[in-house]
């Protein structure tokens, strides 16, 4: 593949950006924390009766999504490059699943959206026995606007959405930590965290995640193992 092709960002930018963080969490290399405030609102006490709080367990795979541009299906890595351009397995793999399921992708997304998820093939710092598919979608997007949770929910029907802990009300970490026990999506390890989606009055207001100190960074990658990658899912059919 020319150099030009594998340079290009279809959508002229990152496909996903980064979460901040909740006080206490782990902070990764250019990560930040939300403000006080918002971690009131998340995790304490909401403003009022207008402010909606998702709390769903977060997933630890590669940052994906799937967009529609000038009517096609393009698979993206969180970068922004095309998912086949990638120097990583997972993301050719990643390229070959869409195409098996382009059907889905152009049942769900208008013109200019993009499905953002997150592909568990690859094992990075937990392992899951997926009951699921490898793909789980967590954010629905056009431009810069995310589609609110309900509308979100709906459209996805058809696909895999992070595990709700808790709808509603503001949520604790100390009750995360205590529901992340038993993963929703099939986790060996010890789930590392969860997203808090805060809405108000219909509208995606900010997310914040908290990640726990434990959580490992690609530890079952094969730079790190010695021993080759750690895979969820049977890749002999990518190949």
């Amino acid at each position: 593949m020319n150099e030009e092709i594998m340079q290009q960002k279809p959508l002229g930018k990152k496909a996903y950006g980064s979460i901040p963080h909740l006080p206490m969490s782990r902070l990764g290399p250019g990560d930040h924390f939300i403000s006080e405030g918002q971690s009131i609102i998340a995790t304490q006490k909401k403003r009022d009766k207008h402010d909606l709080v998702i709390v769903q367990e977060k997933l630890d795979g590669s940052n994906v999504s799937v967009a529609k541009i000038n009517g096609e299906i393009i698979p993206l890595t969180r970068a922004g490059y095309l998912a086949i351009t990638s120097p990583y397995k997972q993301h050719h793999y990643f390229s070959k699943w869409v195409k098996e399921n382009e059907n889905r992708f152009f049942a769900l997304l208008n013109e200019g959206e993009r499905i953002c998820g997150e592909w568990l093939a690859l094992a990075h710092g937990t392992r899951y026995n997926l009951p699921h598919e490898p793909f789980v979608a967590f954010d629905l997007i056009t431009g810069t606007k995310r589609v609110p949770y309900y509308e979100f929910n709906r459209r996805c029907l058809y696909f895999i959405t992070p595990r709700v802990i808790s709808i509603g009300d503001s949520f604790s970490v100390d009750k995360m930590k205590e529901a992340i026990k038993v993963s929703g999506h099939g986790a060996i390890d010890e789930v590392e965290g969860a997203v808090w989606r805060v809405e108000r009055k219909g509208e995606v207001d900010f997310l914040a995640k908290f990640v726990q100190h434990y959580k490992q960074d690609g530890k079952y990658f094969a730079e790190v193992t010695g021993n080759g990658d750690v895979w969820n899912i049977d890749i002999s059919r990518f190949k």
